[in-house]
């Protein structure tokens, strides 16, 4: 996988704080990552076997699939504007 540069002229049209733009990338390339372990763990183990992770199962190379990366998958839903988020308010005591 070749590494791509980010284009900040791309991050300004989306009209958001570029702060709050890698937040929000960050937490759904979290997700991404969170969801393909969990769909590993279902498909590896038994029914029986849940919640008992004594041994970690090996893999041949040959069986190796390359993914994306959890971070440019994230990237590139949040240039297609296929992220949605709000921020939370703000309390003023």
């Amino acid at each position: 996988m070749a590494v791509k540069p980010i284009s900040m002229k791309k991050m300004e049209e989306q009209n958001v704080d570029s702060y709050a733009a890698v937040v929000v990338v960050a937490k759904r390339a979290r997700q991404i990552m969170q969801n393909r372990l969990i769909e590993e763990s279902f498909m590896e183990e038994d029914p029986d076997e849940f919640g008992v992770l004594d041994e970690i199962p090996q893999r041949d190379p040959e069986d190796y699939e390359e993914k994306e990366k959890p971070t440019t998958e994230a990237m590139e839903e949040f240039f297609d504007g296929k992220l949605e988020w709000r921020q939370a308010e703000t309390l003023d005591l």
